[in-house]
């Protein structure tokens, strides 16, 4: 009895260190899209309250992103679009969205060239031009929506893959026509083009814009505590960013690599929902699900994505949102 009690000690310890905190993490995350967590980034603020070294690493896209989780790579990704969260999931890959991280309908758009001189009164002579977006992006997502919404057939243009800066360089140099993207290319880009649709005119077409924090789930499903403390950081930065705006652009200017009118832009075009609102039934309560599903559909009827999940509720898990709204 005392050799298998002994046993079953040294079983508890083994699955006990094998599920213990992590000593560090590394958090995705972009360059050019200012954020007020990156307040807390740059004060320290992640590794205090969480206990472990965070290590940050930028990313061009959202594909990016999925790929670097699934190697193990990164344990949080922050401000991945739904396409290519919807993407990975489609394909199987473990990965939960735990929070919204922002909305922005005016900071993601496609932009024609200026001398073009296309708008959505004449936006059928798209037809034939070259288009630089990154695919199964958040920007692939809008593009090949707004082109339904204008009853443009996709196979009439040419597709370029092309990360937001490499499309912003090309519309400037004018090696394509059209431009998709976001941030501060997208703000590059205006100064040679013009866009289709506003903000406004894309949410009155149906189609949203917004990002979501996802995780590994098995790294999720093992370190809740750490996980709830890291949302918990983002709200707070949250919360002390609606409270003063001012005290964050000089910070997030630096952290971002813009300069603070362009930071200034960014976040005004940002839409920051509060706790409560993100996990209402318009998002994590039930929304966001429906529009994963509606994404997935979309893009499996363009040939972006092979075959979408029957649901996608399983991909979603609010209860880290829940318990950090305690705290």
């Amino acid at each position: 009895m005392k050799r298998l009690a002994g046993l079953a000690a040294v079983a508890v310890l083994a699955a006990t260190a094998a599920h213990a905190a992590p000593k560090e993490i590394t958090v995705a995350y972009f360059l050019e899209w200012p954020l007020p967590f990156e307040k807390a980034k740059v004060e320290g603020t992640f590794d205090k309250e969480l206990g472990v070294k965070v290590n940050w690493r930028s990313f061009d896209t959202g594909v990016a992103m999925s790929a670097a989780a699934a190697a193990g790579d990164v344990q949080f990704l922050i401000s991945q679009g739904v396409p290519p969260f919807v993407t990975a999931t489609s394909a199987g890959q473990d990965l939960k969205a735990i929070d919204i991280a922002v909305s922005y309908s005016e900071n993601d758009n496609c932009v024609v060239r200026k001398d073009l001189e296309i708008t959505k009164d004449n936006v059928q002579e798209l037809e034939g031009k070259k288009v630089g977006v990154p695919l199964g992006t958040a920007a692939h997502y809008g593009f090949l929506k707004q082109l339904e919404y204008f009853k443009i057939d996709v196979a009439k243009l040419q597709v370029v893959d092309l990360t937001p800066p490499d499309a912003a360089a090309a519309i400037a140099q004018g090696n394509i026509d059209v431009f998709c993207g976001w941030g501060g290319s997208l703000a590059r880009a205006k100064e040679y083009g013009n866009v289709l649709l506003t903000g406004p005119e894309k949410e009155a077409a149906g189609i949203r814009v917004f990002d979501v924090i996802s995780t590994p789930g098995a790294f999720a499903a093992e370190n809740p505590e750490l996980v709830t403390k890291f949302l918990k950081v983002f709200n707070d930065q949250n919360i002390a960013y609606a409270a003063d705006p001012a005290a964050f652009v000089p910070v997030l200017a630096k952290d971002s690599g813009l300069d603070e009118a362009g930071t200034k832009a960014q976040l005004d075009g940002f839409q920051i929902l509060t706790i409560e609102d993100r996990l209402s039934d318009k998002w994590l309560g039930g929304g966001l699900q429906a529009f994963l599903k509606d994404v997935a559909d979309f893009f499996v009827s363009t040939g972006n994505i092979p075959a979408a999940l029957d649901s996608y509720d399983a991909a979603v898990d609010a209860s880290y949102l829940e318990a950090a709204s305690k705290l």
